[in-house]
């Protein structure tokens, strides 16, 4: 304003544009690789909507979906685990997770389900109701019609 006169006043309708930046993820040291595998698959996926431009969701869709990703990344490490040791392994702790044979050792294998039924099992509403309504749908539709139809909707298909 100047004076009794605004300048550069906007007429018209304008539409805000958010945008969004992740700088980082951060993520305790000292973990077992499983369960850092699943913290950063989760975070990941926090990280994905964000630069996507997903809408604002609701904590059981957002949460929901972010735990189903890391559900599936500990899935896919007891699989790949199953017959060779093709899949990623944090440093030199390798050795001491994987079989002579290549393969993921019991105790890693015990360890990883043990994780799977924590995040299936969850009592809370965001985590808990969020990972089993999104596991139900990804399993129905599969991954990318989901995504698809959280970004279009902010809400799971059913």
């Amino acid at each position: 304003m100047t004076g009794n006169k605004i300048m550069e006043m906007i007429t018209e309708p304008y539409r805000l544009t958010r945008r969004c930046e992740v700088t980082a993820i951060l993520i305790l040291y000292g973990l077992p690789r499983l369960l850092t595998g699943s913290i950063l698959a989760h975070e990941m996926m926090h990280a994905w909507l964000r630069l996507k431009g997903y809408r604002t969701l609701t904590p059981d869709i957002e949460e929901g979906i972010c735990q189903v990703l890391a559900h599936l990344w500990i899935e896919s490490e007891i699989m790949a685990g199953s017959g060779s040791n093709a899949a990623s392994t944090s440093s030199s702790s390798s050795s001491s997770t994987s079989s002579k044979k290549g393969g993921r050792s019991q105790f890693e294998r015990k360890l990883g389900d043990f994780f799977k039924h924590q995040i299936e099992s969850d009592t809370s509403v965001a985590y808990g109701d969020g990972f089993r309504a999104g596991n139900r749908v990804v399993q129905q539709y599969g991954l990318k019609r989901t995504l698809e139809h959280i970004r279009l909707t902010g809400t799971l298909p059913f």
